[in-house]
């Protein structure tokens, strides 16, 4: 997972960080609640936090008692960084095999604990289109075996999508990929 990380930056804390801040960039924390989430220390956490914000990679707000921060999107680094979570990941070779083996596929997504950033080790990605279901399991089992986590998938036709998609936009939900030819709108916002 973080072996693409672990080479460049030695601080385990600062890795967790940024793959829970670049994963969805939309997304904020705050110190105590990456605290638990990682377990470590809150002093841990502040001077990461503070390094990070130092450097230019996070912003941070007050909200009440708290301080939330986020990926800076306007920082020069913030596209290789955001990418190279997705690649840490393995998002994009996901992507990449269900593109080119899968079927047409329309729409991408991420579902809840990963759509947020957190990474708890089972991945729930939503997937668009006519998808063949027997390459789709194949796939599956290798990216698991290569990334080290468990994929869980959710199939939807066209149809079956906007049908729910008033109830999956109630969950956490991160687009990945859509289909360029497809109207964003059609697809809604996910």
């Amino acid at each position: 997972m973080k072996d693409l990380f672990t080479g460049l930056i030695t601080s385990k804390t600062r890795i967790r960080i940024l793959m829970r801040l670049f994963l969805n960039p939309e997304g904020n924390a705050y110190l105590r609640e990456l605290a638990e989430e990682f377990a470590v220390s809150p002093s841990q956490v502040k001077e990461e936090l503070s390094q990070l914000s130092q450097a230019g990679l996070l912003e941070s707000e007050k909200q009440g008692r708290q301080i939330h921060y986020r990926a800076n999107r306007r920082h020069p680094l913030f596209p290789e960084l955001h990418s190279m979570v997705h690649k840490a990941l393995g998002m994009d070779r996901i992507i990449d095999s269900v593109i080119e083996r899968l079927g047409r596929l329309e729409l991408a997504f991420l579902l809840d604990d990963y759509a947020e950033g957190r990474d708890t080790g089972i991945i729930d990605l939503g997937l668009v289109g006519d998808i063949d279901p027997v390459n789709l399991g194949d796939l599956v089992r290798k990216t698991e075996r290569y990334i080290g986590r468990k994929i869980r998938t959710l199939v939807l036709s066209r149809e079956e999508y906007e049908r729910m998609r008033p109830v999956l936009e109630k969950r956490p939900l991160l687009r990945l990929w859509a289909h360029r030819e497809t109207p964003q709108r059609q697809l809604g916002a996910a």
